[in-house]
């Protein structure tokens, strides 16, 4: 699908009143039809423009004078606006700047860690923030009754259902977006599987001359550490007498979630002495946590803010991605040689941590590069990439915080429907119960999800060289399999989607 025409769609929906009505979401949806239809069209006449500084990628309505609820005008990059005077003019603003904007930014240019940064946290407008809600199942699955996985997939689509028409009760909402994590898919089996891994190196490393004190970052619903809590109360009192979880949390929304789930119920409420849940981003953190501790970072990586760079195919030189935010509020991007101190340590730490051993987004071959150029409409500019500065600043938290922590993560090293480029992300929002991916990070704020895969080879070295620590690295399955009661999870046909679901996700351990 054409992402110019699906994100203007969208823009044109959430920026209207008037435009939320279900009657307009009926004529979104046949427009978002017309769009894709459009696409083959235009895809044959598209081509890339030869500026090295600019690269306009969402186009935007007409004029406020002529602009209304119903007629706006679609622009390709075939004519493509002019803004290298509003680009030097415009201020350079971050996403702690934007913070306490209720309004989404307009007039302005900010790096593409920043865009995207906004995007997802902005306190009033995020994504996180005010959009997302994440799906529960109610009770258990009972995997040892089922037949086989499909039966799996047919009741996990029944009670989506259920789930979703119980808040279509309470407020329809057709843009509602609604997801899912292995916490609550195969609860409590999976954080079963996690306590385990933690009662085990906590008893054989520090125990009992230290607490066993957790902190979960992005914990959701709070479902991972009831789960856990559940699991030591039970096998070992002795440690959960010992043991301190503190969440940490950016979303007001998830943290008050939290809250009401440890106050759920009779058995969760006995654990209120034994949670810290901190409202606040992991990257304001400030205290020293000298005591040894677990750090929990469970699908939180693919959420991090990335900086773009393309590359000057004739000299390599890296470029770093700018967003422009216009009076209209549409974006434009720019790529400036000139790359801001962050970016820099990061090309240099990652240069050093893999000895220079990594992908770039340009044939390693000069003379293909250079007989790629004498193609008509041969761009200058690599395809873009996506290099991960916020994951980065994460480490140095990690480093220079909680310098005892031992991390266990787990993330997506592989992400089907990415944009364009290296280290891309999948960038889609969710319309009348359906995903709806687009091709360009520069979407309305708020609306759309942007994650990103992990390269774990890479992310394990940098995390190596920032912090001295020494890592494992290993597929999801193979973690289940060593922490896990993998027949717990198993179904009749001797199926056990607990294994085979997360195909493309790695956990990486601190040894």
């Amino acid at each position: 699908m054409d992402s110019p025409i699906v994100a203007q769609l969208f823009r044109q929906l959430f920026r209207h009143p008037a435009c939320q009505s279900r009657r307009n979401l009926a004529a979104l949806s046949s427009c978002l039809q017309h769009g894709r239809r459009m696409q083959q069209h235009q895809h044959q006449h598209r081509q890339q423009r030869r500026s090295m500084a600019t690269r306009p990628t969402v186009r935007g309505a007409k004029s406020p004078a002529q602009a209304n609820d119903s007629n706006w005008q679609q622009r390709t990059e075939l004519f493509s606006a002019d803004k290298t005077e509003e680009y030097k003019t415009y201020p350079m603003v971050t996403a702690n700047d934007l913070r306490g904007r209720r309004e989404r930014p307009r007039q302005v240019k900010m790096l593409m860690r920043d865009f995207i940064e906004d995007s997802l946290y902005n306190p009033h407008y995020g994504y996180f923030s005010k959009q997302v809600v994440i799906f529960s199942p109610g009770e258990p699955f009972n995997f040892n009754s089922l037949p086989d996985e499909p039966a799996f997939h047919a009741q996990l689509g029944r009670r989506y259902t259920e789930f979703e028409d119980a808040l279509d009760a309470k407020a329809h909402d057709d843009t509602r977006q609604l997801w899912h994590t292995p916490t609550e898919l195969f609860r409590p089996y999976y954080g079963e599987a996690i306590a385990r891994y933690l009662m085990s190196n906590y008893i054989m490393s520090t125990y009992p001359y230290h607490d066993l004190i957790i902190y979960e970052m992005g914990a959701g619903r709070g479902t991972l550490m009831l789960n856990i809590l559940d699991y030591i109360r039970e096998v070992e009192p002795s440690v959960y007498d010992r043991t301190k979880y503190k969440i940490i949390e950016i979303s007001p929304s998830l943290a008050a979630l939290q809250n009401a789930q440890l106050a759920s119920s009779a058995a969760s409420r006995g654990h209120a002495d034994k949670v810290e849940i901190i409202n606040r981003s992991i990257f304001d953190w400030e205290a020293r946590v000298p005591s040894p501790c677990f750090f929990l970072a469970m699908e939180v990586f693919d959420n991090f803010a990335h900086d773009s760079l393309r590359y000057d195919l004739r000299t390599e030189e890296p470029l770093q991605g700018t967003v422009l935010v216009d009076e209209l509020g549409d974006f434009y991007e720019f790529y400036e040689p000139a790359l801001d101190p962050v970016a820099a340590r990061y090309l240099r730490v990652r240069h050093a941590a893999t000895g220079g051993r990594y992908p770039a987004p340009y044939a390693a071959s000069r003379a293909l590069r250079w007989l790629k150029a004498r193609l008509p409409f041969a761009p200058n500019l690599s395809d873009p990439e996506y290099i991960p500065t916020r994951l980065m600043q994460f480490f140095d938290i990690l480093e220079r915080h909680f310098p005892a922590h031992r991390l266990l993560t787990s993330d997506f090293h592989r992400l089907p429907d990415a944009i364009r480029g290296l280290n891309s992300p999948v960038v889609q929002t969710r319309f009348q119960r359906r995903m709806v991916p687009v091709s360009t990070p520069l979407v309305h704020q708020g609306y759309f999800d942007i994650l990103f895969p992990t390269d774990f080879r890479i992310m394990e070295a940098v995390y190596g060289a920032i912090t001295g620590k020494l890592t494992r690295v290993m597929s999801h399955e193979s973690f289940m399999r060593s922490w896990a009661f993998v027949e717990d999870t198993q179904t009749r046909s001797g199926e056990n989607p607990l294994l085979s679901w997360y195909a493309n996700a790695s956990v990486m351990v601190t040894v």
